[in-house]
């Protein structure tokens, strides 16, 4: 979730994902990507590629114009190619597309991005050969992953540069980081994993470029992220509510019913679940308690966590749509006709990237007001200033909340939507583009803050809980302490915070904190 690029990448092929029995899932897309699961074209994909490929080749020779296969890209398309350059083109293509800039692009994205042409391709509706598709599936398998760079894309005419630049080293040329992340010659990385370079034929080269594979290969690793730190603010907005001494009336089943947002009756559902059976929750709860009602962002808690996840739901409907598409230009028909279309126009997948960037800012935004009020003697019902051991002398969590503040800071910047620009290209052939990629790249970098202000709040939360002693927290978020505590010490004098704060971000990261508080549960978090 960060935007380093892994050098150790643990991939292996001992899981495999077979392409073409159907739209690759969002499951399979992080075994791929992520975790390093190989690919095999099934059976059915290379009889569906072969097929396909005799409708291109018929054409190749063709004295009318075919976009692509005899003619020009873009503003070029008025422009004749003579049969005997056609491949040629194709080649040089992709050469002058791959004009990619700025900082590499993590490894997890472009095996996505990868994953995702291969099953376009695997559709049969792209015209490549059935060999370049499984030169493709080879490079996925033997990790060898090409150098992309970060700006080039934008989000029409597929995701160009990322994926010329994939193009460029399934042709041997420009450069890659094998399975053990050394950057270097394709052709070397191809040939020690036994794989022939591809010699583009007709259309190959437009079909390797034409998709929405980059920005939809990041929106399905966004939205598994989203998915577990959804689970996450539950936990924390629990843990805080505990530490306030709040109240788990307001999360009643039948208050929420009375607003029926699905979204909002899981979150709920799961604080609910968290708080059962807490010792501090019980030690207010009688009719003498003087706190009528909580702040907002102890009270809404639910209603944000959940509208966040219908968005969430929204955005995996969108994705599901495009990962069942055949995105390419022009396109081989079911019947057989080659025509060009509009289908590349990243639009649908850019909104998403953009609406999910909301929730995450906002669920960062109640997180870090749920932090602040623990920290504020005025407001923590009874908790020492800043959680601190000896307030003045130190500051505790002061800093702390500091650095949640300017995460959420640039968590509303990401906020901004990419999508509703549009830069005119190719000589004004090109005159209205998605910016669906930059969408994409803006929205990593709000789930990774989204990571760590949610650390922040477990972090202090999992302080102020220890605070409240002899009073204990309730069974599940007492859990979650516990594990913490594995990684980092209890309340104290001051201490080097940096280190601690970035344990907690693995710690909420990788799942473990979810994972110890559903140990504590009859069931997983929803």
């Amino acid at each position: 979730m960060t935007d380093d690029v892994p050098t150790s990448p643990a991939l292996s092929a001992a899981s495999r994902i077979a392409v073409g029995t159907g739209p690759v899932g969002e499951a399979d897309l992080v075994a791929v990507a992520r975790f390093g699961a190989g690919v095999e074209l099934t059976d059915g994909a290379q009889q569906a590629i072969a097929a396909t490929r005799g409708v291109v080749e018929a054409l190749a020779d063709d004295v009318e114009p075919h976009y692509g296969i005899s003619t020009g890209f873009g503003a070029l398309a008025m422009k004749h190619i003579p049969p005997d350059q056609r491949a040629l083109l194709q080649q040089s293509l992709i050469r002058s597309h791959a004009a990619g800039s700025g900082p590499e692009v993590e490894r997890e994205v472009v095996r996505a991005l990868m994953l995702l042409r291969l099953s376009t391709l695997a559709t049969g509706r792209t015209g490549v050969r059935p060999q370049t598709a499984a030169t493709l599936a080879g490079m996925l398998d033997a990790g060898i992953t090409p150098v992309v760079r970060e700006f080039g894309s934008l989000g029409c005419s597929g995701d160009l540069a990322p994926l010329a630049h994939v193009a460029l080293a399934l042709t041997g040329e420009g450069t890659v980081r094998d399975l053990d992340g050394v950057e270097q010659p394709a052709a070397d990385a191809l040939a020690s994993a036994g794989l022939e370079p591809v010699r583009l034929a007709e259309k190959e080269g437009l079909a390797l470029i034409n998709g929405t594979d980059g920005m939809l290969g990041q929106l399905l690793l966004a939205c598994t992220d989203l998915d577990l730190l959804l689970r996450t603010a539950d936990l924390t907005a629990a843990m805080s509510v505990e530490a306030l001494l709040g109240t788990d009336h307001v999360f009643a089943a039948d208050l929420q019913a009375l607003r029926p947002q699905p979204g909002q009756s899981v979150a709920a559902a799961n604080m609910r679940a968290l708080l059962a059976g807490s010792p501090i929750m019980a030690s207010h709860a009688g009719p003498d308690c003087v706190y009528v009602q909580d702040a907002y962002s102890m009270r809404c808690a639910p209603q944000v966590a959940g509208a966040a996840r219908d968005t969430l739901a929204h955005a995996r409907r969108v994705a599901g749509y495009e990962l069942a598409s055949a995105v390419d230009n022009p396109v081989v028909t079911l019947d057989g006709r080659v025509e060009s279309n509009g289908n590349f126009h990243g639009a649908p997948v850019a909104y998403v990237l953009d609406f999910l960037a909301i929730p995450a800012a906002d669920v960062a935004s109640i997180s870090e007001r749920r932090t602040d009020r623990m920290l504020d003697v005025a407001r923590s019902r009874g908790l020492p200033p800043f959680l601190a051991a000896d307030p003045g002398v130190d500051s505790g969590h002061m800093i702390a909340q500091y650095t949640q503040a300017a995460l959420v800071s640039e968590l509303k910047r990401l906020a901004v939507p990419a999508s509703v620009d549009s830069i005119p290209s190719s000589a004004m052939q090109e005159d209205h583009v998605s910016m669906g990629w930059s969408a994409a790249r803006k929205l990593r970098r709000s789930v990774d803050a989204l990571t760590r202000v949610l650390a922040i709040e477990l972090l202090t939360a999992a302080r102020a809980l220890d605070l409240r002693a002899p009073l204990e927290p309730g069974p599940a978020t007492g859990a979650v302490v516990r594990a913490l505590r594995e990684q980092v010490p209890g309340p104290g004098p001051d201490r080097y915070l940096a280190p601690e704060i970035e344990a907690a971000v693995a710690f909420v990261a990788s799942g473990a904190a979810v994972r110890a508080a559903e140990s504590a549960l009859a069931g997983p978090l929803d």
